[in-house]
């Protein structure tokens, strides 16, 4: 390995994962001494405990007091597919696809649920024309597409008189961006994203009118049990006030109500949003002063503040093969790894090589600010190393 001066200031927190993501500042195991372990969570402490966690998401995420807010199983995936499979197949489903995630989906309806259904899918770092969307169907997209680093900018594309549900896939947007719950129906996400929550838990929320959709329709196929809302025509309330469908992990509700009462002591919604916008300026006055790295997203408007990606397009590194430049990617990774800086910050494995850096409300901006002299680094290092063996 070549040596390259480094940074004199390393990240206090050097947890920079896309999911799970980094605690909230202060964290510590005393956080959840207040659990009720061993407890059921049928019983009047767990269902406090699990209509707390409710009630919290509702105020700071500012969800109308007519949608129901659930906890569901199986985290933002097992949300999207209670979601797909209870209310598709009523009309034809428009799907959007930018991102891995997204991608996933689109198999679902189209190979699984077998419905009417049009595809309208972007590359990596680009949106579909979400102009040619037809909203007297369904449609379902993600707000932000947590393996590209794009997002839609707003909710102005969905009309307010849409005839179909506009199911959004939210979990890495929600507690991060501004949500225009007038225009979407169904909304997940789960706790391990922005507020740096436990796996295996996710957040379902539904408008009045999935829960019509929900009450009125029957879809074609059978349900498992861990997906039904429904029970003889009618939503079944309990789910939406705490009593979960399974059994949930009274420890990890303990860290959500941590997190959540974090948020709300810094001042809700607008301050998470301030928060992940600041690390977010970080990263791109960095990626403007290089000329070496650039954003995935091609549009800034459409540039994620919270799983931020970023592609290498040093002439040098571009003129390789496509497997010797995720190397190089790679290289750089492993660099931070080795030197404790950085962790698990890799593009996903479906999409464009490159780094994939979480600038969500739980990490602090000084942490950020002190990351980027370490990118520089780690990419000096690689290109010296890359320069060495050419000659060779």
């Amino acid at each position: 390995m070549v040596d390259t001066a480094k940074p004199g200031v390393r990240p206090n927190n050097t947890h920079f994962s896309s999911g799970p993501c980094s605690k909230r500042p202060g964290w510590t195991l005393e956080a959840l001494n207040d659990a009720p372990l061993g407890r059921s969570h049928r019983a009047k402490v767990g269902k406090e405990k699990l209509k707390e966690a409710i009630e919290l998401t509702r105020e700071i995420l500012g969800v109308p007091a007519d949608y129901r807010i659930g906890i569901v199983p199986a985290s933002d995936t097992g949300a999207v597919e209670m979601a797909l499979w209870s209310l598709l197949g009523e009309r034809g489903v428009d799907m959007l696809a930018w991102e891995s995630f997204g991608s996933g989906w689109v198999t679902d309806v189209i190979k699984q649920l077998k419905i009417d259904a049009r595809k309208f899918e972007a590359p990596y770092g680009e949106l579909p024309n979400l102009a040619d969307v037809d909203f007297d169907r369904d449609v379902v997209f993600t707000w932000n597409g947590t393996t590209s680093g794009v997002r839609v900018p707003n909710a102005d594309f969905i009309p307010a008189d849409r005839k179909g549900l506009a199911i959004c896939d939210a979990t890495s947007a929600a507690f991060a961006q501004e949500l225009d719950f007038a225009k979407l129906d169904v909304v997940t996400f789960s706790w391990q994203k922005v507020l740096g929550g436990e796996g295996g838990h996710g957040m379902l929320i539904l408008s009045p009118r999935a829960v019509e959709r929900l009450e009125s329709y029957t879809p074609a196929w059978p349900l498992p049990k861990i997906f039904r809302m429904t029970k003889g025509g009618k939503l079944i309330e309990g789910i939406f006030i705490g009593e979960t469908i399974n059994t949930p992990s009274m420890l990890c509700v303990e860290d959500y109500l941590d997190a959540l009462n974090w948020a709300k002591s810094l001042g809700g919604l607008k301050a998470l949003v301030a928060r992940a916008d600041a690390n977010a300026k970080v990263i791109a006055d960095f990626v403007a002063a290089n000329d070496w790295i650039a954003n995935l997203a091609k549009d800034p408007a459409t540039a994620s503040n919270t799983s931020v990606c970023l592609t290498i397009i040093d002439k040098d590194v571009q003129a390789l093969d496509e497997s010797s430049q995720a190397a190089f990617a790679k290289g750089m990774v492993s660099l931070l790894e080795k030197e404790g800086v950085a962790f698990d910050i890799g593009a996903y494995r479906d999409a464009p090589s490159g780094l994939r850096i979480w600038a969500g409300a739980t990490i602090e901006t000084s942490d950020m600010e002190a990351l980027m002299p370490w990118l520089e680094w780690a990419f000096k290092t690689q290109k010296a190393t890359l320069s060495k063996a050419a000659a060779e």
